[in-house]
């Protein structure tokens, strides 16, 4: 058997529901949880105006996902779906998890860009499409069904994708190196473990079957602690989220000129 589902299946047999992806949905609770925490006190004394907006933002991430985590750990946010002569479980409380995190995360990078209020509308307004149009193809009972919201929704990925690359990107070069370093850092991040996303859905339960409900379950909550829990960590360790908040200490000569 593979060391994985081995892995899944023991502690399944612990934790007594004979689901195999429990041990995995009760870890990403806890690393969950514990990003929550370290940032909770990370930001605890913490004063700066600016600041303390992405604080609130990126701990409401990883708190809304420990909630999301913890409902399906106790086989909340889960339902069967039946396609053709197959059922399949479908964990519907990950998209819940997604609708409001995915958004918070762009929040995040807008602020750090310092783009407008109707941009941040239409990054938002086509990520929550993304999430709802991926839903509706997991509730589908068809594969073709299936595999056209697939396309829908992933599609709608890459426009938001794209627009972080080019426009966001392009406004945080404008705030100086350091927020364009950051905002590059995380940008870079976003691409890489958003693109997993929709592959691991085509290969997995709810596409080609390719891999099994643990090993998937396990795959998605790596992907959402490191798109949650590292970009926070990423995010809050960098001086450019104190933007224009924190001037430069004047020159000597500036000093002295001053006094003349």
């Amino acid at each position: 058997m593979d060391p994985i589902a081995l892995t899944a299946a023991v502690g399944a047999d612990l934790l007594g529901d004979g689901r195999p992806e429990t041990l995995w949905l009760g870890i990403g609770t806890l690393l969950m949880l514990i990003g929550t925490f370290y940032f909770i006190v990370k930001g605890w004394g913490v004063t700066d105006k600016e600041a303390r907006e992405y604080y609130s933002i990126t701990i409401l991430v990883p708190g809304i996902a420990s909630a999301a985590y913890l409902s399906m750990f106790f086989g909340i946010g889960l339902t069967e779906v039946q396609v053709g002569s197959e059922m399949l479980d479908i964990y519907y409380a990950r998209y819940a998890d997604w609708l409001f995190t995915t958004p918070l995360l762009l929040l995040d990078l807008a602020l750090l860009a310092k783009v407008d209020r109707v941009s941040i509308g239409t990054l938002v307004g086509v990520d929550a499409l993304m999430i709802v149009t991926g839903l509706v193809g997991a509730l589908s009972h068809t594969p073709l069904a299936r595999y056209t919201w697939w396309l829908f929704s992933t599609i709608c990925m890459i426009v938001v994708l794209y627009f972080l690359a080019t426009s966001l990107r392009a406004a945080a070069k404008e705030r100086g190196p350091e927020v364009a370093s950051t905002f590059n850092t995380l940008t870079a991040l976003v691409l890489v473990l958003w693109t997993a996303y929709p592959i691991l859905w085509i290969i997995g339960t709810e596409g080609a079957g390719v891999v099994g409900l643990g090993i998937e379950t396990l795959l998605f909550m790596v992907l959402d602690v490191t798109a949650k829990v590292g970009f926070g960590f990423i995010l809050l360790r960098s001086r450019a989220i104190l933007g224009d908040t924190e001037a430069p200490e004047p020159s000597a000569g500036a000093e002295a000129s001053a006094a003349d």
